[in-house]
């Protein structure tokens, strides 16, 4: 395999008290650690807003056409590591920034009620767990810009993405703890992939 296969980190803009998204800057600690030698990583930082984060995953997923993705999000109140297995159609009835709600409470008209990744964040998670590290699988993904942004993904990518929610607080929340863990969870993820296609 010569020629690099991208993967695309995305992370969020500032919300909140958040004037510099944990997750954004968790995004660009993922760029400068990389994910071995066979990955280009493209990063990008999405808005917390519902029309163009639409927008811009769409586009991600038409032009760079990427082997995976993984959405990275912040989960206030949480001290571990979170990985989101289902993204949501429909429910979305919190605002975003602008104070804008999708048409219809939806991600995509027409879409299916939920979405999977095609990556198992149980067996993930539990690759992690028997090292002790701080991290769960989960199912619901809170219908807010993360939920959102996942689904759209999962939807254009034939399921190829992920989401991880990252801790807001405790010892995984400091960047030179997070970015080796996370690094270590999406490399596992990537090999699963793998795996799936020799099957």
């Amino acid at each position: 395999m010569n020629e690099k296969e991208i993967v695309v980190v995305t992370g969020f803009g500032p919300f909140r008290q958040f004037l510099e998204n944990p997750s954004w800057k968790a995004a660009q600690g993922l760029k400068v650690a990389g994910l071995g030698e066979s990955v280009n990583i493209y990063i990008k930082e999405l808005p917390v807003s519902y029309i163009p984060t639409s927008q811009i995953i769409t586009g991600i997923w038409q032009n760079l056409k990427p082997k995976f993705a993984v959405h990275l999000g912040i989960a206030r109140g949480s001290s571990v590591v979170i990985l989101e297995q289902t993204g949501k159609n429909s429910g979305y009835r919190d605002t975003d920034v602008c104070g804008v709600c999708p048409t219809g409470h939806r991600c995509i008209e027409g879409g299916p009620e939920k979405l999977d990744s095609v990556v198992n964040m149980k067996t993930v998670s539990k690759h992690f767990q028997y090292k002790d590290m701080d991290v769960i699988y989960s199912r619901d993904a809170g219908r807010y810009l993360c939920d959102f942004a996942y689904y759209c993904s999962l939807y254009h990518s034939q399921r190829r993405a992920a989401l991880i929610h990252i801790p807001a607080s405790g010892s995984l929340a400091s960047a030179d703890r997070l970015v080796p863990f996370l690094q270590a969870v999406i490399v596992k993820m990537l090999q699963q992939l793998e795996d799936l296609k020799s099957t």
